[in-house]
């Protein structure tokens, strides 16, 4: 049970790395492409869009994975053995 679970970790902290990897760099080239001195609209444009989807994907990325920390607190607290009581008549 417990490998699953540090694997579980594991691989979720690696794609919520990259996640956020993704995230400064899309909103690194949207405010590259939105400051840029070039006279189309258009690309500007886009680059605003970048900024701004970076900026949900920033939001739904914290929401999610605070969530799922949240449960992975909830689940370890649960799924961890009862404490044995000690005998100190036996020994």
């Amino acid at each position: 049970m417990n490998n699953i679970v540090e694997f579980i970790n594991t691989l979720t902290i690696k794609v919520i790395s990259i996640a956020w990897g993704l995230f400064l760099l899309t909103w690194s080239i949207g405010w590259l492409l939105r400051g840029a001195p070039i006279p189309l609209l258009r690309v500007k444009r886009v680059g605003q869009d970048f900024v701004e989807d970076a900026v949900w994907a920033a939001f739904w990325l914290a929401l999610g994975s605070s969530i799922f920390a949240l449960v992975s607190h909830i689940v370890s607290s649960i799924a961890s053995p009862p404490p044995v009581p000690f005998n100190a008549t036996a020994g």
